[in-house]
């Protein structure tokens, strides 16, 4: 008897559904918010050094925090999205972001920063998550991934924009401005996706149950258990290495910090790259040839930035980092929205908190390593185990493909 495939679940949208783009844009502004507070403190770290009399290995704590908070929520805020609605919960968590980043704006010590940093990381968890579940619910997995792309989109320009401001922010005397910036889309975002919450939020109909029925539900499951693996060391693998970024280039290669920020910038540009290619790329590559080809190219991206931390080459290199990683990250978002159709925000969250479960313990090892031995070895090992990631999940793919033939 052949596998079940559960792309072809009886709760996934039929292909003739029209995809509900005014509510994916809204979400994906949420998204913009969410993905420039996760990284505008990457190029700020060595200010933030110099500012509170710590190490760089001190400062990362501001992000860990974020990672770990966000990345533990999930395991809350899936099933409480399947539960009372996506947009609801994304609207309301969104009112915590913005309190948190005003919170961040006036902080006064490290300290204070990295709580409102782990608030922040509360506010943000609801976000992208659970926007990639609604747009699972609603649109057929054949669409799903260029869809997702699109998507992806507000969380790039996110991170372009979040990059781009800390950078420039890091040598100004009040470098915190970009976070009141961050205060008002918040809170913009939250009241227009609360306007359509009651139009375009799909009730389930489901009892209630208790989080760890749902969560058993997807782990009792091989395939999610594939997908959360992989992804966990996608986490720890990719921003083992791109969290110092911005800091190797200063350190290593003397650039000032507004350049470096820029510089990261890039990596944006190479996502949005992958973003409205993707409809072309998805078809020709297929999800194991995404995965491979990614990899691949974050490898060379930052083997090169390691080797030679140059503004020319570092442009290069966050270019083909940011059109690799997507290739590759993409490919698991869009499994993870399918791991478990009936209660896909559970999946999808469980899926987030393996990523940023995984980045968290991916930059405190960069971090420790940069204690003792600088930038260059972090990124060397960064480059090393991306690979194994790419080609692993993407022979799982073809494991799971053959599974599915009939005998």
């Amino acid at each position: 008897m052949p596998a079940i495939d559960s792309r072809t679940d009886k709760s996934t949208p039929h292909t003739d559904t029209p995809t509900p783009w005014p509510t994916i844009i809204l979400l994906a502004l949420t998204a913009f918010c969410a993905a420039a507070t996760q990284r505008i403190l990457d190029p700020m770290l060595p200010r933030i050094a110099e500012v509170y009399t710590t190490t760089l290995s001190g400062a990362s704590w501001a992000i860990t925090a974020f990672a770990i908070v966000y990345g533990c929520l999930q395991l809350v805020l899936g099933p409480s999205g399947d539960r009372y609605g996506k947009l609801r919960v994304i609207s309301l968590f969104a009112v915590v972001a913005a309190v948190a980043s005003l919170l961040c704006a006036l902080s006064g010590s490290l300290a204070t920063l990295i709580a409102a940093r782990m608030l922040a990381g509360v506010g943000c968890a609801a976000v992208i998550p659970l926007s990639m579940a609604w747009i699972g619910d609603n649109v057929p997995y054949e669409q799903r991934q260029a869809v997702l792309a699109r998507f992806l989109i507000g969380q790039i320009c996110g991170l372009a924009c979040g990059q781009t401001f800390g950078g420039l922010a890091a040598e100004q005397d009040w470098w915190q401005w970009p976070f009141l910036v961050y205060t008002v889309l918040f809170a913009a975002a939250s009241g227009l996706l609360w306007y359509r919450v009651g139009r375009h939020e799909r009730p389930q109909g489901r009892k209630p149950e208790s989080l760890g029925v749902s969560l058993r539900h997807v782990l009792q499951k091989p395939w999610p258990r594939v997908v959360l693996i992989s992804v966990f060391f996608e986490g720890a693998a990719v921003f083992c290495g791109f969290a110092f970024v911005a800091s190797h280039l200063h350190v290593a290669g003397g650039l000032p910090l507004t350049e470096a920020g820029l510089i990261l910038a890039v990596f944006a540009v190479g996502g949005l790259s992958f973003a409205l290619l993707a409809r072309r790329l998805v078809p020709k590559l297929g999800e194991t040839g995404l995965c491979q080809l990614g990899c691949v190219l974050i490898a060379i991206a930052l083997a090169a930035i390691c080797r030679w931390p140059t503004p020319g080459v570092a442009v290069v290199g966050c270019y083909l980092f940011g059109l690799g990683f997507y290739m590759l990250h993409n490919t698991l978002q869009t499994t993870a929205t399918q791991m478990a159709p009936e209660r896909r925000g559970a999946a999808v969250s469980l899926f987030s908190t393996a990523f940023f479960t995984g980045q968290s313990l991916g930059t405190g090892i960069g971090g420790a390593i940069i204690a003792f031995s600088g930038t260059t070895p972090t990124l060397a090992l960064a480059t090393v185990a991306v690979l194994p990631v790419g080609f692993g999940f993407a022979w799982q793919i073809r494991r799971r493909d053959r599974a599915l033939v009939p005998a």
